[in-house]
């Protein structure tokens, strides 16, 4: 089986959701289809591995010497079993079933992973999310041009207190009475 690129099918075009939401189940069922249809080869490879396992068995059994087998017992037909060719190519074809198998239940899973992304875009469309804005905002910006702000205004009114006080007439302080000591002889001014 040839598994499709389910990667381009999952793609979801934002500008078109109105047609993602239609092909939506067609594409869900495709890939479950394709999904069974693996489960359905996988169970044929086993099959398939069985009787060729069967048809070795016998002819081990009945023909060790064929097999260069002196005895036959259980460990010896595995040991033979193995190795032989045509069981080895069913293996590889149950691994490889059961590979694309898998690959193929991950794409249903993932057309499950599509349809919530469908429904969360559509609410975010219909909460404006992806309208233009009509005013940039960038709140870290503005955060800093307000601080920056303060800071002038407070350097300004700073300014404006040392220019009124550098304007204003000097007041004449009053006088201050002269000190006195006492010494033995008297009081003295100083």
């Amino acid at each position: 089986m040839s598994i499709p690129d389910y990667n381009k099918d999952l793609m979801i075009d934002p500008d078109g959701l109105d047609v993602e939401w239609l092909n939506q189940p067609a594409r869900y069922m495709r890939y479950s289809e394709l999904s069974a249809q693996a489960r359905r080869d996988v169970d044929r490879a086993k099959a398939a591995l069985d009787v060729t396992r069967a048809m070795l068995d016998r002819d081990i059994r009945q023909h060790p010497d064929k097999f260069s087998l002196d005895k036959i017992t259980e460990s010896a037909v595995q040991s033979v079993l193995v190795v032989d060719p045509k069981y080895r190519a069913a293996t590889d074809a149950v691994i490889q079933a059961q590979y694309e198998a898998d690959l193929l239940n991950s794409a249903v899973r993932a057309f499950d992973q599509r349809k919530s992304a469908l429904e969360g875009l559509v609410r975010l469309q219909g909460q404006g999310y992806f309208a233009a804005p009509s005013v940039p905002h960038d709140l870290a910006l503005e955060a800093r041009k307000r601080s920056g702000e303060a800071a002038v205004v407070s350097r300004i009114k700073e300014q404006a207190a040392r220019r009124q006080a550098a304007s204003e007439p000097l007041r004449d302080e009053p006088e201050q009475e002269p000190v006195r000591r006492r010494s033995r002889a008297g009081e003295v001014a100083l």
